[in-house]
């Protein structure tokens, strides 16, 4: 009886170790998984600003800009209706920009408007700091926006990669189109 009670919790413990290890083991699995995925997505992010040839900032850094009146244009790359007259960084103007990268300039990909546009909007101070935002980190309106600014002769141009997300998650109040 006795070696039978002993058995049986042996039993229990290695069944017990087991069922603990098998979800730390899916979890740690889990981890390197996401880590993965971070990586890719710090690696695309890098190659475009390399390609694009523009700066980077975060969250913090544009509202510090934001807060202590720094002389920029911020521009919000996302549709008009769907996103921007419902929410954008506060004092941001809206130039829609295509998700795809936009090696050449096609109209029907920015609602129609044209480069003379886009250099209209910026402005003609070439040294003028320009902060160009999209969605969130994986979206490249972003990038097609900042790598035309650049292309375009622009000298401070800064992409700002977490956009509106970034900015509602950190708690800052946006602005509406009334």
């Amino acid at each position: 009886m006795r070696t039978y009670k002993s058995v049986l919790k042996m039993f229990l413990i290695v069944g017990l170790v087991a069922g603990m290890a098998a979800p730390a083991g899916a979890f740690l699995d889990n981890k390197f998984e996401k880590e993965v995925e971070k990586e890719a997505g710090a690696v695309k992010l890098v190659r475009e600003v390399q390609r694009g040839g523009y700066n980077v900032f975060t969250t913090d850094e544009l509202k510090k800009w934001i807060d202590s009146g720094k002389d920029m244009l911020i521009v919000d790359t996302m549709p008009y209706e769907d996103s921007y007259r419902k929410q954008h960084v506060p004092g941001a103007v809206q130039f829609l920009f295509p998700i795809p990268e936009m090696k050449t300039w096609d109209p029907r990909e920015t609602d129609g408007k044209t480069k003379e546009d886009f250099i209209k909007l910026l402005g003609s101070d070439k040294d003028k700091t320009i902060v160009i935002y999209c969605g969130f980190v994986k979206c490249t309106r972003s990038h097609n926006g900042a790598a035309w600014a650049v292309k375009l002769g622009y000298n401070n141009v800064y992409r700002y990669p977490g956009g509106i997300f970034a900015w509602k998650g950190a708690d800052y109040s946006v602005e509406k189109v009334k």
